[in-house]
């Protein structure tokens, strides 16, 4: 059979009010499992009516595009996987609850395992409650039922199937042959450094069950992407926008079209239901409104978080209310720029160093001012010993995800962070463009002898003064992104440490300090600052050997 999981007109559907999710390939099945599914009972709702009663209708595409994939013939199910994307209060896990029920009711396996993953207890507890209602507040189902509260498992008398609730950890996990497993509220999980393994360890058990299922719910991430649910995220863009095709994947991602975020029309109230599906069911249209006021009158820090949780807005930085002021300009600025893109279109370079130790990222940042435009563009890179990704495994998942774009190096062993480092330093000089290195004078050894050993001048070396004496730079930097004459390469990496950023107000003066971060990492931006104060000297432009070169 042919089918595709793709949606390639998405934004439009979306607009027109058009379903995004694909119908069932096996419409029988679909009507049989909606047939079950309709007559449960919402029990929290105003009169505890039925999914029939009280559902919009992106629900019932939902149980159908997921039961509707089963083929009675072979016992296959053919799409295998469902990522859903909604903001909150769209009924997520009451609706997961319905699912994994009609699951359980429609199970023809003896002693059938089916999961409901949370990410904590709480949250388990949200995903357990209203599928322990629906079987005590019907009288046939609860005949045909047991309930254990203090396990949160349900079991079918009959066919000993079960359907369990839990708090995922390996423990729990580890060893589960789950024909259905439904994971919620992904993108805590993507705060995790453990989830990717623990997650597969969950859904192992597809392997031997042919007729298995995963569903992955959430809502967008209160922080930038991470980890699991950035991957989950990311290939279902591509999945839905036919970059990939994976048959056996569909992915429902109920977020704002690119055009309407540029046209900052997702701010609009009156486009607030393109994104939640479930308004005027369990979703209010004046709560919305209201909360979206309070937000902003609370801040960028306050209205991020609701775009996020509210509108499904993916956060690009985590802007505090004690954020850096040049945060709010660094989107704007930022493009694509690589290392050899920044030698090839600058006529001077400078270059700053910071951290190194092993509870730190070692990191490096390139400011060169081009050649027609005079322009200042930036690009940097990290270092980080495998003892960070345990000493702070908060942060474990968004180093993953920058070593894997490319941006930062998990070095294996201590003195391979400098190494590299002093590659870097090579190639900017022998392209006859380096002004000056700017470091930290604080543990400036290791990396002044392996920049000697390439045979860097050492009067190219200097020591940039930090604390207070580092405000003028900080200052520098955010003028130069607000009037729009520094442009920054568009990395993950350094987005993240500028959304870390922390500013202390010192007399006259600004400090921006690791302490003030916390566990967050700021090196790299750091290096940038010692950068930035070399590059605000005007240093001249290329010397004789580098002229030679372009005239050559």
């Amino acid at each position: 059979m042919e089918w595709s999981t793709a949606c390639l007109d998405w934004a439009d559907r979306l607009k027109s009010g058009r379903t995004i999710i694909p119908p069932p390939i096996f419409p029988d099945q679909a009507d049989m499992a909606l047939a079950i599914f309709k007559q449960l009972l919402i029990v929290d709702a105003p009169g505890s009516p039925t999914f029939g009663e009280a559902c919009a209708d992106w629900v019932f595409d939902l149980v159908a595009s997921i039961f509707g994939a089963y083929d009675p013939e072979s016992g296959r199910r053919l799409i295998t996987e469902w990522f859903v994307c909604l903001p909150k209060k769209n009924s997520k896990s009451t609706i997961a609850a319905g699912i994994m029920k009609t699951a359980v009711i429609l199970n023809w396996r003896q002693s059938a395992e089916f999961s409901i993953l949370a990410p904590t207890i709480e949250v388990a507890n949200n995903a357990f409650a209203p599928a322990r209602d629906m079987v005590q507040r019907d009288e046939e189902l609860d005949a045909l039922m047991h309930v254990q509260t203090h396990t949160k498992t349900i079991t079918h008398r009959e066919s000993g199937a079960t359907l369990k609730v839990v708090a995922a950890d390996s423990n729990t996990v580890g060893g589960k042959k789950s024909v259905g497993t439904l994971i919620d509220e992904l993108w805590l999980f993507g705060k995790r450094a453990d989830a990717e393994n623990m997650l597969r360890e969950a859904i192992g058990g597809l392997a031997s069950r042919p007729e298995g299922f995963v569903i992955y719910l959430t809502t967008q991430s209160d922080d930038p992407p991470a980890g699991v649910f950035r991957q989950k995220l990311q290939y279902a863009r591509q999945v839905r926008d036919g970059l990939i095709e994976d048959k056996r994947f569909v992915p429902i991602i109920y977020e704002f079209p690119e055009d309407i975020i540029k046209a900052g029309e997702h701010k609009n109230p009156a486009n607030f239901h393109l994104v939640n599906p479930n308004m005027g069911y369990s979703v209010d249209r004046e709560f919305l409104e209201r909360e979206f006021k309070k937000a902003q009158e609370s801040g960028e820090e306050s209205l991020r978080g609701f775009l996020a949780k509210h509108l499904n807005v993916e956060i690009g930085l985590a802007l505090r209310s004690d954020r850096w002021p040049g945060a709010e300009f660094w989107e704007q600025a930022v493009q694509a720029v690589t290392l050899e893109e920044l030698i090839a279109r600058c006529e001077v370079i400078d270059l700053g160093v910071d951290g190194g130790g092993l509870d730190d990222l070692l990191g490096a940042y390139a400011v060169g001012r081009e050649k027609d435009t005079q322009r200042k563009l930036g690009w940097g890179y990290a270092w980080a010993h495998p003892s960070v990704l345990e000493r702070r495994k908060e942060i474990a998942p968004a180093l993953q995800d920058f070593a894997k774009a490319g941006h930062l190096t998990l070095v294996k062993r201590v003195g391979d962070d400098v190494e590299e480092l002093a590659d870097i330093a090579e190639q900017i000089y022998e392209a006859g463009l380096l002004d000056k290195i700017g470091v930290d004078p604080v543990g400036l050894g290791s990396i002044l002898d392996k920049l000697e050993e390439r045979g860097i001048p050492q009067d190219k070396i200097v020591g940039v003064s930090q604390g207070w004496k580092l405000g003028g730079a900080i200052k520098t930097a955010e003028r130069w992104l607000a009037d729009g004459s520094f442009c920054p390469s568009a990395q993950p990496l350094m987005a993240w440490c500028v959304g870390n950023a922390r500013v202390e107000p010192r007399a006259n003066s600004i400090l921006i300090t690791k302490q003030a971060s916390g566990s967050a990492k700021i090196d790299p931006l750091m290096a940038l600052f010692n950068a930035v104060t070399l590059m605000a000297l005007n240093p001249p432009a290329a010397t004789k050997k580098y002229q030679m070169f372009v005239l050559g």
